[in-house]
């Protein structure tokens, strides 16, 4: 594939997404167990992925065991199904992570970094159980592990709800829950979830919106984490979020917009997540900066590129990143652009990915160039594919857009339409701006 193991720029490192792979048969040997009674699949590939990261990594001169900032680990599995996705259901029934938290906590050790852990429907290797990407920073700063902020419980998965470097704070993906005791205590008060009370609407009444309710529980939990590391939600460079069915994405923005009612961080939003607490529909991680931080934000916005459909700006920068928002093949209506996808009555002509990864990337050059750098100088990319059945076509014309150094870049297939009716990927990108 048509991408850099790990790319280092201004003393961070963005490794590419790993897979137990030897890119040669699939998943490697060594990683398949010998009698599945005696070794777990999950841990063997997890292991892999481990050793991988590590030496590259050293190669880029960093400590998987120190050094990483912020990890994202993607896991294949076939619930939700997207009729249970519709009706709100975000949970993947039968998923368990045990097997790869054992392997992570013997090669990452505390403060473990910013987490973010959902359900995708597949990777590109076949019988792959697990995908890894992670960004480190090796500027010679102290690692801050930060606490649960006041009156937020802490992570029950062993990593940092926050983690702070340098100017830098990286807060792990937070849902709407107030889990405190175990799974039995719950269920003793009648409660089968963790979902907090103030993250639920009324059922006895017509009115409230569970995606609005649900979206302001998890942002006032990362305000509280964001000020425990020394920073507020005024200083949010950059928002992942992962929410179940598109439809969800309308009302997340109505309360995105009260929080961020003005210079809003960049944010790309992803469909069809499967997230680890039962009750959820919205997961949130940010990258901010402290409040005492030496470099600023500065909001970018040309008009060569269509105007975002929703609530974020083209991009922001911060000293020598470019964080993009979301790319879709769509205009600033959130509709389709012309001519992305193949006519019905000729079915057999035209390469909708290739199209629709064109459009993109003329966007995302436009955008650069007024962020004061190129698009050549993206380091990473992370893309949700709808079906994947355009991948071949996409990564083709990705390519070539890159004679040199090729982005760090992690992909994975979502299972269902995206936001946008027609658009079959969505790229997630951060680019490297030189001083001048």
């Amino acid at each position: 594939m048509p991408y850099s193991p790990a790319v280092k720029a201004a003393d961070w490192v963005f490794v590419s997404g790993q897979l137990a792979s030897d890119f040669v048969t699939g998943i490697a040997p060594q990683a398949i167990p010998a009698n599945a009674n005696l070794h777990d699949a999950q841990a063997l590939q997890s292991r892999f992925v481990m050793e991988t990261l590590k030496r590259t990594l050293a190669a880029a001169g960093a400590d998987l065991a120190t050094d990483v900032a912020r990890i994202w680990q993607w896991l294949p599995w076939d619930r939700p199904t997207l009729a249970e996705f519709a009706d709100g259901t975000c949970f993947p029934e039968g998923l368990s992570i045990s097997p790869y938290l054992d392997v992570r906590n013997a090669y990452i050790t505390e403060p473990r970094p910013a987490s973010t852990a959902v359900g995708i429907r597949a990777l590109p290797v076949k019988d792959a159980l697990i995908e890894i990407d992670v960004i480190a920073i090796v500027d010679g700063s102290a690692v801050q592990g930060c606490p649960a902020g006041d009156g937020v419980p802490a992570p029950l998965a062993g990593y940092s709800p926050a983690l702070r470097r340098g100017d830098w704070i990286f807060l792990a993906g937070e849902v709407p829950t107030d889990w405190q005791g175990d799974y039995g205590e719950h269920l003793s008060m009648g409660t089968p979830s963790a979902l907090a009370r103030e993250a639920r609407t009324n059922p006895h009444v017509w009115y409230g919106s569970d995606i609005e309710a649900q979206t302001d529980y998890t942002l006032s939990k990362l305000e509280r984490h964001a000020e425990a590391a020394g920073g507020s939600l005024r200083n949010v460079v950059k928002a992942d979020v992962y929410i179940g069915d598109p439809s969800d994405y309308a009302g997340m923005d109505r309360a995105w917009r009260r929080w961020f009612p003005d210079n809003p961080p960049a944010r790309c939003v992803i469909p069809y997540m499967a997230l680890g607490t039962r009750g959820s529909r919205v997961e949130i991680a940010l990258t901010l900066l402290a409040d005492d931080a030496t470099v600023t934000i500065e909001r970018i916005e040309t008009s060569d590129a269509p105007e975002p459909f929703s609530h974020e700006p083209q991009a922001v920068r911060v000293g020598n990143f470019l964080f993009l928002s979301q790319q879709m093949a769509c205009d600033s209506r959130g509709v389709l652009a012309e001519g992305m996808l193949r006519r019905e009555n000729f079915p057999w002509y035209g390469l909708p990915g290739k199209n629709q990864m064109r459009f993109m990337l003329t966007n995302v050059a436009a955008i650069c160039e007024a962020g004061g750098t190129t698009v050549e100088n993206i380091v990473r990319r992370a893309c949700f594919h709808d079906e994947g059945t355009h991948f071949a076509d996409s990564i083709e014309e990705w390519s070539s857009w890159f004679p040199g150094v090729k982005p760090a870049s992690t992909t994975m297939k979502v299972g269902g339409p995206l936001v946008v009716p027609g658009a079959n990927a969505l790229l997630d990108l951060i680019a490297y701006v030189p001083d001048k």
